[in-house]
Order: C-alpha cells, then sequence, then structure tokens
C-alpha cells in the first residue's frame, strides 16, 4: 500500500493500484516478470509508472482513432491526459484510476515535471501535435530520435532510479553514474522495441524512429544492435550501484532485452519488417532465474 489518509481513499488507492497492475498484465509479461522481482517497496510504485506510460501510449498509437476520434479530438484526449497528470501530481488525486496510481508514486519520489515534461513531449511528436495535420509518415534524423528516446524512454528509466533511491543520501558521484545507467537502459529498451516493432511502426503507424528513410537494411540493423550492446553494457556497469532489492528485477530485465537483441542480430531486416521477433517463455523462465542468483551470490559474496 503507497499512502493512506483515511479509508475512503484508502479503498481508492487500491483499486488504482489493481488497475495499474492489471495495464502490466495486458500488455507486458516481460515487465510484469521483472516487477516481480522488485522487494515490495518498489513493485507496486514501478507498476504505477508504467501503467500511466503505456495508457499514453497507447492513445497516441492508434487507440483514440480506434475509437472513431477525429485528429483534433485526439489531441484533446491527450491533453486532457497530460492536464489531469500534472494536477494529479500537485494535489494527490485523481478520479483517473490510473493517473492517481502514478500520481500517488510521483509524490512519493519526487518525479516531478523534469522527467514528466519530456515524456508527454515525446507523446505530442507521435499524434503530430506540432504540425498543422496528423503525423502519418514520421521520419527521425539522429538529433530527432534523440530527443524522442529522451522523453519517450530514458525519463521513465529515470523515474524508476527516484524510486529506487527515494530517501537515500548518496555521493554526487555515484548519483551521476547512476542516472547515466538508467538513461542507457531506458534508451536500450526502446531501440530494441524499435527493432523488433518494425513492421507495426512502418505498416500501421507509418513512422521510421530509426532513419530518415523507408526502410532500413541490415547494415542499419546491425548498426542500431551495436549501439543497443552499448547502451545495454552501460547499464549493467551500474547495476551493483542499486539496492538490493532493485538489482535482481534489473538484472532480468536486461538479460531478457539482451536475449531479443541477439534475436534481432539473428533475424534479416526483411524479416523483421514482416513479423515481431520474442523470446521464448522458457527462455525468459532461465534468464530470470540467472539474474536471481547472480543477485544472490553478490550479496553473499
Amino acid at each position: 500500500m503507497i499512502v493512506a489518509t483515511n479509508s475512503s481513499f484508502t479503498q481508492f488507492t487500491r483499486t488504482a493500484e489493481r488497475a495499474a497492475n492489471q495495464v502490466i498484465s495486458e500488455y507486458s509479461t516481460s515487465f510484469g516478470l521483472a516487477c516481480k522481482l522488485l522487494g515490495p517497496r518498489h513493485r507496486q510504485h514501478v507498476r504505477n509508472i508504467y501503467a500511466l506510460v503505456r495508457v499514453a501510449d497507447e492513445l497516441v498509437d492508434g487507440v483514440t482513432a480506434e475509437a472513431g476520434l477525429d485528429y483534433q479530438e485526439q489531441c484533446d484526449a491527450l491533453a486532457h491526459f497530460i492536464d489531469e497528470t500534472h494536477r494529479a501530481v500537485k494535489i494527490g488525486y485523481s478520479s483517473d484510476l490510473i493517473i492517481h496510481a502514478f500520481a500517488q508514486t510521483a509524490r512519493a519520489a519526487g518525479i516531478d515535471g523534469s522527467l514528466i515534461d519530456p515524456f508527454f513531449d515525446s507523446m505530442r511528436i507521435d499524434l503530430g501535435e506540432r504540425d498543422p495535420v496528423p503525423a502519418t509518415s514520421l521520419r527521425f534524423d539522429a538529433d530527432a530520435h534523440r530527443g524522442y528516446v529522451h522523453g519517450s524512454a530514458e525519463v521513465v528509466g529515470l523515474m524508476c532510479l527516484r524510486v529506487f533511491m527515494r530517501g537515500q543520501d548518496i555521493d554526487e558521484d555515484v548519483s551521476a553514474a547512476l542516472q547515466h545507467g538508467a538513461s542507457q537502459l531506458g534508451a536500450a529498451f526502446q531501440n530494441i522495441n524499435f527493432l523488433r516493432d518494425l513492421a507495426d511502426d512502418t505498416a500501421r503507424l507509418g513512422r521510421s524512429y530509426l532513419c530518415t528513410a523507408d526502410h532500413l537494411d541490415d547494415k542499419d540493423r546491425m548498426e542500431w544492435v551495436g549501439t543497443i550492446r552499448a547502451q545495454l553494457a552501460d547499464a549493467a556497469v551500474v547495476i551493483p550501484l542499486l539496492p538490493h532489492d532493485a538489482r535482481a528485477a534489473v538484472r532480468s530485465a536486461l538479460a531478457l532485452f539482451s536475449a531479443l537483441t541477439d534475436r534481432i542480430e539473428q533475424t534479416s531486416v526483411d524479416e523483421l519488417y514482416r513479423s515481431r521477433v520474442r523470446v521464448p517463455d522458457a527462455v525468459k523462465a532461465g534468464l530470470t532465474a540467472r539474474a536471481i542468483a547472480s543477485t544472490w551470490m553478490e550479496l553473499h559474496r
């Protein structure tokens, strides 16, 4: 339980948390599995963060359009979601269950506009709000890619880091290292997802997050694999600096996405444009077990 001021508020917050948990169970088995490895003091907070960013992402990735909203109505829906998030973080309450759950976490962990605003800026880019017409053919050069990934993924890693480190007095150099690692891990996860989701991003959404051209080639794919491996390596270095009850979960998530990168490396770019690569459940279970074992050994040396 995250916050309690009276019985009605407690019940409402618990209901909001259950709603956040349902979002994870519906949308991400890998993230849900990693969350289970977090210590109890972190677990619900991270689920609350995931739920908010997932709902926002779905809003700009077609749910509102499929619901029959025209372009302006989609923009209005995003604006309302953003405004309600900021309001809830300020006052500690929202009638929207997912936003309410996130607000409890944001207030407890010190997640503020410096992380929330860049995330929503990236959501606006997906929706094409900065153009006079809807974005139907987004193309990202290196600078645009860097800015988008910071908002859509790096800040999410930094939100989770604030959860893990809340209430702790840490050295400035350690803090800088942890922030770099969290940003790199978020960027790696996003870039992996871009490669894995080439088919859907291109065919359904008309977006090219990894280049200004309409189509990657195998050379591009391998260059991105190299970038991702470097980002994952940077993130792995700082895992021992995390609290004990966060390390196994982060190691597990890193291992799962590293395995996904291995499979992407072995898959032609033409195949990536046709189907979505995944890691089998049995492999996920093995990687998770190794992450738990590695963390246990680290803590009992």
